[in-house]
């Protein structure tokens, strides 16, 4: 029985997302443009079987592969958007699923936090290595969602609508979670533009659907 808890799909990489992904990829690197689709299911091992029916139905590259104990994720991308979609509705074909039947994302937290001083901010630049790094005087949002990988889709969306510069972004685990810093300006309109892409995703609330 295979639970889908993550089915986004993302249909242009932005530039600092990309790069970040890139960071953290373990298969084929993706590349600004690229048309990307995350898909979390549980139990995690189960995701193996999905990623084969991925690979051989389309063109698609897979970047990232996590198994974990309850929960297993597979990140495909390609240039051709077309490829990425198919390879998704097959998945979905194999599992007797429909993309509705992924669970819904639930915001367990969201915030803005003004005018950060040099002790906060050199303690998060510690912390993160993989992404840029957030300067004393600017504003920072941060965002956590369940299931974890969609907060990749946010982070896209969030670097489409505004001029703000990626932190973080982690989405594998239990919560995904996401920092951006910038001007206070374009922080409340990326954070706006995130918040309103993942409340318009479908899904079940609570656990998603068996198969």
């Amino acid at each position: 029985m295979i639970r889908l808890r993550t089915y986004v799909y993302i249909d242009s990489l932005q530039p600092q997302l990309a790069e970040y992904l890139g960071t953290v990829s373990q298969g084929f690197l993706p590349v600004p443009g690229d048309a990307c689709m995350w898909i979390e299911v549980s139990p995690g091992m189960a995701i193996h079987r999905l990623t084969d029916v991925a690979l051989k139905s389309t063109r698609v590259h897979l970047g990232q592969q996590v198994v974990e104990r309850a929960f297993g994720s597979m990140v495909i991308h390609q240039r051709d958007q077309s490829d990425v979609l198919d390879a998704g509705r097959t998945v979905l074909q194999y599992m007797r699923a429909r993309e509705d039947d992924r669970q819904k994302c639930r915001i367990a937290w969201n915030e803005v936090i003004r005018a950060m001083t040099p002790d906060h901010t050199v303690l998060i630049n510690r912390q993160n290595r993989r992404g840029s790094m957030i300067l004393p005087g600017q504003s920072m949002f941060i965002l956590e969602t369940e299931p974890a990988g969609y907060i990749v889709y946010a982070a896209n969306e969030a670097e489409k609508a505004s001029n703000i510069t990626l932190i973080d972004v982690r989405a594998v685990g239990a919560f995904g979670r996401l920092t951006l810093s910038g001007k206070e300006a374009d922080i409340d309109a990326a954070g706006h533009a995130a918040m309103t892409a993942i409340r318009g995703l479908t899904g079940v609330v609570g656990e998603p659907t068996t198969h």
